[in-house]
Protein backbone atom coordinates (compact mmCIF):
# COMPACT_ATOMS: atom_id res chain seq x y z
CA UNK A 1 0.00 0.00 0.00
CA UNK A 2 1.50 3.17 -1.06
CA UNK A 3 0.89 6.59 1.11
CA UNK A 4 -0.74 9.16 0.43
CA UNK A 5 1.06 13.00 0.95
CA UNK A 6 -2.28 15.35 1.45
CA UNK A 7 -1.45 18.15 -0.24
CA UNK A 8 0.80 17.17 -1.91
CA UNK A 9 1.08 18.35 -6.14
CA UNK A 10 1.80 15.56 -8.41
CA UNK A 11 5.44 16.57 -10.56
CA UNK A 12 4.26 16.31 -14.65
CA UNK A 13 6.76 15.45 -17.71
CA UNK A 14 7.28 18.26 -20.89
CA UNK A 15 5.11 15.86 -22.61
CA UNK A 16 2.12 17.25 -19.74
CA UNK A 17 3.76 20.67 -19.84
CA UNK A 18 2.99 20.68 -24.20
CA UNK A 19 -0.44 18.84 -23.64
CA UNK A 20 -2.08 21.52 -21.70
CA UNK A 21 -0.18 24.77 -23.76
CA UNK A 22 -1.42 24.95 -26.69
CA UNK A 23 0.98 26.08 -29.05
CA UNK A 24 3.97 25.03 -26.94
CA UNK A 25 6.21 22.29 -28.14
CA UNK A 26 9.38 20.38 -26.28
CA UNK A 27 11.45 22.26 -28.27
CA UNK A 28 10.28 25.33 -27.43
CA UNK A 29 10.38 24.64 -23.43
CA UNK A 30 13.63 22.82 -23.31
CA UNK A 31 15.21 26.53 -25.07
CA UNK A 32 13.58 28.04 -22.39
CA UNK A 33 15.01 25.82 -19.39
CA UNK A 34 18.23 26.37 -21.62
CA UNK A 35 17.86 30.19 -21.59
CA UNK A 36 16.40 30.17 -18.34
CA UNK A 37 13.05 32.14 -19.43
CA UNK A 38 11.20 29.48 -18.97
CA UNK A 39 8.91 27.77 -15.75
CA UNK A 40 10.73 26.58 -12.76
CA UNK A 41 11.66 22.85 -13.54
CA UNK A 42 12.93 19.84 -11.55
CA UNK A 43 15.43 17.84 -12.60
CA UNK A 44 16.19 14.62 -10.57
CA UNK A 45 18.50 13.07 -12.52
CA UNK A 46 20.12 13.54 -16.14
CA UNK A 47 17.46 12.73 -18.46
CA UNK A 48 14.23 13.05 -17.08
CA UNK A 49 12.70 17.39 -16.10
CA UNK A 50 9.88 17.12 -14.23
CA UNK A 51 7.01 20.50 -13.90
CA UNK A 52 4.34 21.27 -11.27
CA UNK A 53 1.45 23.08 -13.14
CA UNK A 54 1.40 25.15 -10.27
CA UNK A 55 4.63 26.68 -11.21
CA UNK A 56 4.06 26.44 -15.14
CA UNK A 57 0.75 28.25 -14.28
CA UNK A 58 2.56 31.11 -12.27
CA UNK A 59 5.16 31.20 -15.34
CA UNK A 60 2.31 31.87 -17.87
CA UNK A 61 0.82 34.65 -15.20
CA UNK A 62 3.57 36.28 -15.05
CA UNK A 63 4.10 36.83 -18.69
CA UNK A 64 0.81 38.10 -19.12
CA UNK A 65 0.42 41.20 -21.55
CA UNK A 66 -2.01 44.13 -22.33
CA UNK A 67 -1.18 45.14 -25.59
CA UNK A 68 1.48 43.51 -28.26
CA UNK A 69 4.64 44.88 -28.76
Amino acid sequence: MSATITGFEPYISDDEVVFRMPGMTKGNLAQLRYTGKGPKFYKPSPRVVLYKWSDVQNWIEDHAQTKTR
